[in-house]
């Protein structure tokens, strides 16, 4: 009984290596097209439920709230008190007020306090949303960015702290850690990479590539029925690689951010967008 049991396990070690012989040796099947297919269309702003954020995000702006009672339309993006157009391009930047480089997101924390008087422990508490919890900076951050629509992606590198920033940004993108030993160069410094059905974007070097990721965000998420900014998008890649999770608007990861805008200079935002 001994002799069909192993010649049995042979022959299926030898299908199994002619299996594997065949995927290895097979064209590249058509799932990224397909899911690029099903991105375009839900990309209507009728089909995308981002723009359900959009649109809770333009109310939030121009609320009173705080113990000052008043609105964030007096805070100053860039382009001058309430001015929202092309803001979102040349952002992150350096702020004169504040004296430091800020992307959209600490930059809003930043008007919450100073404009509004708000205690934003609240809101940095419910900075990503979940099941039952809603998130101001999700909202607001899809508002905003979408003022920049059919703009290029712009970095403002004159300012000599803009420039430190996407030094320190560029070396955080090639720094190794955590248990696993990654950075982001480790998925996003070479051509050809995935994950899984995912495609992963060379972002090391400037072109399409970074244009089109970076132009695409913020995003709704279908598989977390969730619109999500950039600092969630940056939060999450270091959890997966086993990092210490970053804090929320951290100078660190505006750094990053700086970095990476730098290497999608010129790409046309487009958002809220829709990935998987």
């Amino acid at each position: 009984m001994r002799i069909p049991l192993i010649a049995a396990a042979a022959l299926i070690a030898a299908m199994g290596l002619a299996g594997t012989r065949l995927a290895a040796q097979s064209p590249p099947d058509d799932s990224e097209k397909e899911i690029e297919r099903y991105r375009q269309m839900l990309s209507d702003p009728f089909s995308n439920p981002g723009f359900l954020a959009v649109d809770r995000g333009e109310v939030l702006w121009s609320e009173a709230r705080g113990p000052k009672s008043v609105s964030l339309e007096g805070c100053d993006l860039g382009e001058g008190p309430g001015k929202l157009d092309g803001a979102y391009a040349k952002l992150p930047r350096y702020f004169a007020d504040s004296d430091k480089v800020m992307d959209l997101e600490q930059r809003l924390l930043w008007c919450m306090d100073k404009v509004q008087g708000l205690d934003t422990k609240d809101v940095v508490a419910r900075r990503f949303s979940g099941p039952g919890k809603a998130s101001d900076m999700e909202d607001l951050v899809a508002f905003i960015a979408n003022k920049s629509n059919g703009m290029k992606i712009a970095p403002p590198l004159s300012h000599p702290k803009e420039k430190e920033a996407a030094a320190v940004g560029e070396a955080l993108f090639y720094t190794r850690g955590g248990v696993n030993d990654f950075s982001c160069a480790t998925c996003h410094a070479e051509e050809g990479k995935r994950i899984r059905l995912q495609g992963l974007p060379n972002l090391s070097v400037k072109g399409k590539a970074a244009q089109e990721t970076m132009a695409s965000w913020p995003t709704y998420r279908v598989s977390q029925s969730a619109l999500r900014t950039m600092q969630h998008r940056l939060w999450d890649c270091y959890r997966q690689q086993r990092w210490p999770v970053p804090e929320y608007g951290s100078d660190a990861l505006t750094a990053l951010t700086v970095f990476l805008e730098t290497r999608a200079e010129g790409g046309e935002i487009n958002v809220p967008s829709i990935k998987r």
